[in-house]
């Protein structure tokens, strides 16, 4: 569950816009070296390159490598994850040997490491190490105990009915608020609960099956466990129909509705604010409710479901966020609802990625410090600088010459583009961990521990100023992203490297690849979310509305062109759902061509490979998605993904660019796009 996890909470806090959607990769172990930015063998020299740019520059890749069992999809990322962990597991291997405990982060990631490993110790405790939260449920005869276990269950990081976090408010993005969330569901997204589809009816039969399963293996006798699934099954489909979808909560306005505790409990006020604050040790001044229909609903449901009920979805919430560390049981009955089914894995990662991957995910930080001293290239920082320097006037560039933008929104528009700040590689100041205390003896303990001080942690920037040195991903993450609250792009180590970037390739490689990347997060700073807040990230309308009309007849041009792109037969992409990263993929290579073409007049480069440098540009560009992915993953992903598919995101973009045309001398092709029909909007 944790890869889904992971997926929610990145899609409750959308303060920025992701680049990449990448699993928590776990996979089989592939080559420890590093693919090339450009790699000649990928070229299928037999497809037209007018009907099929992604598998002319990916087809041969694609035929050597079928998804690895333990994977539901395979390409750059997952191997360049896999050398990744390969690097992390030695890191994390010597911290558990290391006997010098006056570095706190050796012992910390050490004592997580051993115990993580030590299956014999986990399958023999089993379910004791959670012994006082089940007493804790079982001991509820109240409404307002319901309530405190949920505030107690938030604590540790069980997130049951909803959710509460910390972050900028959004239209004073200098101050951190609290904010509740929807939540509460255990499927990825509420629309699995509420699609009545073949498919939709199908997770739910198995998800059902699953609860009754996972209660079995506890401790329930399967005709109770039956009756379980079905009380906990109707709580969270009250919860999934309460919900925003995920197009809806792409409006800003629709999830910023601040108040105070006043206004919270005449929003909700069945739920017991004032004790709930109390029992997670904050008093908030101001609150954001993200869903108010949400909320209101619960209200509701607190006076009506039964306490006994309550108690059983407690238990159910326990019982799925522990699966994963409580033996081999549970776990592969969670490996083979969450991953089998849904995403078509089917062999479950060797021990080590497990617990490397929950290492990154609780003690980011920690493991980054370690994997940042000993791989990360201050070339690589530096090389980065100047991409982003140039790409940036590319973008200006682009800005000035706008026709659709007024001339005073321009002047708004490139005040917001200079203004955008960079943190590349690690963060200047690291995550202190003085307090937290783990041990080598329980590994379901330790992931609470951790969970709760990191929740604390996360409580305590509550009415503070905004830490503009902070972090919000770890270094060894292979991704990047760009936060509307902050105006800021953030590249961590982990992606600067082959085949992404590469300090010792050509230009035309490098900006086809990573100047694609940067180039896409700059624009999402100015799209259909970004043209909502301002240079300082506050939400603050700074388009004129012939501007935004404008905009939005080139972006519903956009939603069409994807709308009826087919996948796999008859899957069609969500051109609404997948808006602004499509918009940021064409205005991204669009912008960063610009740039190596204004590198090139000054420094023309020769051939390489037969390939023109624009040449070599579209190629890196179409190599950075080349993918293998099963289909049950393929359709998990076009329900929920915010981004278009790997192929998608080549062929959906490169057919509307004219450059693209002239580069490969096409004049006829199935994705031929007449030069009148072209999309551009950056």
């Amino acid at each position: 569950m944790k890869q889904f996890a992971q997926y929610i909470i990145q899609k409750i806090t959308r303060y920025y816009a992701v680049f990449f959607a990448l699993p928590i990769c776990l996979g089989l172990s592939v080559s420890d070296v590093t693919e090339p930015v450009i790699g000649l063998s990928f070229i299928d020299k037999s497809v037209h390159i007018g009907d099929d740019f992604y598998l002319f520059a990916n087809g041969n890749w694609i035929k050597n490598n079928p998804v690895p069992e333990q994977y539901s999809r395979f390409s750059s990322f997952e191997k360049l994850q896999d050398i990744n962990l390969k690097q992390i597991h030695g890191l994390l291997e010597n911290a558990a040997k290391n006997t010098n405990h006056s570095n706190l982060t050796h012992k910390l990631l050490g004592d997580f490491y051993t115990s993580g490993m030590d299956t014999a110790k986990i399958e023999l405790q089993k379910f004791s190490p959670l012994k006082t939260e089940f007493i804790k449920i079982e001991s509820i005869r109240t409404i307002s105990e319901v309530q405190s276990c949920i505030a107690y269950f938030h604590t540790i990081g069980v997130n049951s009915l909803f959710y509460i976090y910390a972050a900028p408010d959004m239209k004073n993005t200098g101050q951190v608020i609290a904010q509740l969330s929807q939540g509460g569901i255990c499927l990825p997204d509420r629309d699995y609960y509420t699609g009545v589809d073949i498919h939709s009816r199908e997770i739910q039969k198995a998800y059902k099956a699953h609860i009754v399963e996972i209660f079995t293996l506890a401790y329930e006798e399967k005709k109770s466990a039956e009756g379980y699934a079905t009380k906990i099954i109707e709580i969270e489909q009250r919860l999934a129909n309460a919900s925003l979808t995920a197009i809806e909560q792409r409006i800003p306005e629709r999830i910023y509705n601040k108040t105070d505790l006043k206004g919270l409990e005449t929003i909700c006020p069945g739920f017991d604010w004032k004790v709930y604050f109390s029992n997670i040790g904050i008093t908030p001044n101001e609150i954001n409710i993200r869903q108010v229909d949400f909320f209101k609903e619960i209200s509701k449901m607190i006076k009506e479901i039964p306490i006994n009920d309550w108690k059983i979805y407690f238990k159910w919430n326990l019982l799925n966020e522990s699966a994963n560390y409580l033996g081999r049981k549970l776990e592969e009955s969670n490996f083979k609802f969450y991953n089998t089914l849904l995403t078509g894995s089917t062999k479950q990662p060797e021990r080590w990625k497990k617990v490397l991957s929950v290492s990154n995910s609780l003690l980011g930080e920690a493991v980054g410090r370690l994997y940042v001293e000993k791989y990360f290239s201050s070339d690589a920082k530096q090389k980065m600088v100047s991409l982003v320097v140039n790409i940036k006037e590319a973008l200006s560039e682009h800005i000035a010459q706008l026709k659709w933008m007024s001339d005073n929104t321009k002047k708004q528009a490139l005040e917001k583009l200079h203004a955008i700040t960079l943190k590349i590689g690690y963060p200047d100041k690291w995550k202190d961990y003085t307090g937290l205390d783990l041990s080598k003896d329980s590994y379901i303990t330790n992931i609470f521990q951790i969970k709760k001080y990191n929740f604390k942690l996360e409580l305590s920037r509550i009415d503070k100023p905004i830490d503009r040195s902070r972090w919000s991903t770890a270094p060894q993450t292979i991704n990047a992203y760009y936060s509307i609250a902050s105006n800021e792009m953030i590249f961590p180590a982990g992606i600067l490297q082959p085949p992404f970037f590469d300090v010792k390739a050509d230009d035309a490689a490098n900006y086809g690849a990573i100047g694609a990347v940067i180039g896409h997060e700059m624009t999402h700073g100015f799209d259909d979310q970004g043209c909502r807040f301002d240079t300082y990230g506050n939400l603050n309308n700074w388009w004129k509305s012939m501007d935004a009309d404008q905009f939005d007849k080139l972006a519903g041009s956009l939603i069409t062109h994807f709308d009826n792109y087919i996948v796999h037969d008859s899957l069609h992409i969500n051109g609404r759902l997948t808006l602004s990263e499509n918009i940021a993929d064409l205005g991204g290579l669009s912008i960063s061509l610009t740039a190596l073409k204004n590198l090139l007049k000054n420094n023309p480069q020769k051939d390489i490979d037969g390939y023109t440098p624009i040449q070599r540009f579209f190629i890196a560009y179409a190599q950075l998605w080349k993918l293998t992915i099963r289909e049950k993953e393929l359709t998990r992903r076009m329900k929920e993904d915010i981004h278009a598919t790997s192929e998608a995101r080549v062929n959906g973009i490169v057919y509307n660019l004219s450059e693209f045309y002239e580069a490969f001398g096409i004049a006829s092709g199935k994705r031929f796009i007449a030069p009148q029909n072209r999309i551009k909007i950056w």
